[in-house]
């Protein structure tokens, strides 16, 4: 989807600027990155407020007009109003169509409801991931990536290296996490095969620790008796 919005360039700059901005129904924003200078710009409320609506203007290459000359950029932070239904500030980065990019890229759950693990096996699905980073060059960038549940069963979980990606997107991992868990399907009071290997590895390694406190118990117990068997009766 191709998704172009209109913008001018502005010169006032400060929160009193922005404000009478606002008055005259406009959003004041900025556009920065690449080689060029960060451009102070001014949108439409009502047209960038239906755009925000729709999922692909957060996670798509945009079209910027500024003032008769398009550029390519992407939405990067959106500043809302706490309780009233305005956008206070928007700001979007200059996209070179030549260089890779990361950008958070929405999933989209399929045919959970005929998973064997939900249909024959009374499971639930959990969500644990509702995005994904992902890297490409701007014409790969997906919308979203569809991830199929139908062949999930209880007790199993999906992990990021079985997505389906489009050609030339790869995931990006944080902290060490080379393979997520995207979802997964419980019983009711059952455990996915991810918590079961966590819950198996707990148990094993707890278990040289209770024999070596069962050992000392035993022996102190062991120690009355003996003492009391070695006793002469009493006449």
């Amino acid at each position: 989807m191709k998704i172009e919005f209109n913008a001018t360039k502005r010169d006032g700059q400060g929160t009193g600027a922005s404000r009478r901005l606002r008055h005259t129904g406009n959003i004041p924003g900025i556009l920065y990155g690449n080689t060029a200078a960060p451009q102070s710009i001014s949108m439409d409320h009502n047209e960038m407020f239906q755009l925000l609506r729709k999922e692909a203007f957060h996670a798509s290459v945009l079209t910027i007009n500024l003032d008769g000359a398009k550029e390519l950029c992407l939405l990067r932070d959106v500043q809302r109003h706490p309780y009233r239904p305005v956008v206070l500030h928007l700001d979007f980065q200059r996209v070179d169509p030549t260089h890779m990019l990361h950008k958070k890229i929405p999933l989209h759950f399929i045919n959970g409801d005929i998973a064997p693990g939900v249909k024959a096996q009374g499971g639930l699905v959990s969500h644990v991931m509702n995005e994904v980073e992902v890297k490409c060059l701007p014409a790969d960038l997906p919308e979203f990536i569809t991830v199929d549940l139908k062949d999930m069963v209880a007790g199993h979980s999906l992990h990021t290296s079985e997505l389906v990606l489009p050609k030339g997107v790869e995931v990006v991992h944080h902290h060490g996490k080379t393979d997520a868990v995207v979802a997964s399907i419980t019983v009711k009071g059952g455990k996915s095969a991810d918590e079961e290997a966590a819950a198996a590895a707990a148990a094993t390694a707890a278990a040289p620790a209770a024999a070596g406190k069962a050992a000392p118990a035993a022996a102190g117990k062991a120690a009355p008796a003996a003492a009391a068997a070695k006793a002469p009766a009493k006449k």
